[in-house]
């Protein structure tokens, strides 16, 4: 999600007010008709999970397969399409060889295809199957647990969305200094600060009410976790600025795309993977 002290157009000049004042009651409905049904199905899992997480590496792929084709699909966006739910779909019924072959050959024969085309996009087609496919199998992995997954994956959300909502909040509070005026004119160090201050807390409040052991360090790990959600959220906005659009979609009214709500989630979940990989259950059970 985009956060800062003000939305503003294509050219970084600030919206009428009544402009911004609809924009924020549209992601609210939005968030209000999506986040309860997203939180059931997290909360029952399988086979439910599985499904969701399929449409999102379909939309997702969709969205990247227009911006490298200027707003449409070219043979190697539908290619890209393709490649990444099988890949998905094959991390979920295993072997993960068969997934990892399928996203080794695959991404090499999409750069190798898109060098061909006349926009030459053969770095953005591979680079944009490991965007969606690395952080769907993160959420797969880190909820295949039936119970510690579930506490898990539900303190991932609530840490990247309340990152969210407080860079959002300080940054339109507070103003000052722009983050990357280059990349994203919105966003504020204030709404960093207070997306780092208020994602420790939620990290270290969500540990307690979940159940989740080392509430201390994943507090820590939280206000950590809002830097590396916003530098997503940054990076999403430097391959719009690429491709000269403001939105990657009109899917979700107020947010955009599925990338433009995503994009801190997207970074988040393979860096929750990795912790939880590499710290032997100490971190997380």
């Amino acid at each position: 999600m985009r956060s800062g002290n003000s939305q503003t157009a294509n050219d970084g000049t600030a919206l009428p007010a009544h402009k911004e004042n609809s924009s924020f009651w549209r992601r609210i409905v939005s968030a209000a008709v999506l986040v309860p049904p997203v939180l059931a199905i997290v909360y029952v899992g399988s086979p439910y999970f599985e499904g969701l997480v399929l449409l999102m590496a379909a939309g997702l792929a969709h969205e990247w397969a227009r911006l490298c084709g200027s707003g449409g699909l070219q043979p190697t966006g539908w290619a890209l399409l393709v490649l990444v739910v099988l890949t998905v779909a094959a991390a979920m019924a295993g072997p993960d060889r068969v997934a990892l072959g399928l996203l080794a050959v695959g991404t090499g024969g999409l750069y190798l295809a898109g060098r061909f085309e006349k926009e030459g996009n053969g770095p953005w087609l591979a680079g944009g199957v490991l965007y969606v496919v690395i952080p769907c199998i993160a959420c797969l992995w880190l909820r295949q647990d039936s119970e510690s997954g579930r506490a898990i994956f539900f303190w991932l959300l609530g840490v990247v969305w309340v990152t969210d909502i407080a860079a959002y909040a300080f940054g339109r509070a507070i103003g000052g200094p722009k983050l990357a005026p280059h990349i994203s004119p919105n966003k504020t160090w204030a709404g960093l600060v207070g997306a780092i201050l208020l994602a420790g807390l939620a990290g270290w409040g969500l540990a307690q009410g979940l159940g989740l052991p080392a509430s201390g360090l994943l507090g820590a790990f939280g206000a950590l976790l809002a830097v590396v959600a916003q530098a997503g959220d940054l990076g999403e906005s430097a391959v719009k600025r690429h491709f000269g659009v403001k939105d990657t979609g009109k899917l979700i009214p107020g947010h955009g795309g599925l990338m433009d709500r995503l994009d801190g989630l997207l970074i988040a979940a393979p860096v929750v993977m990795l912790v939880k990989w590499t710290t032997e259950s100490w971190v997380f059970p």
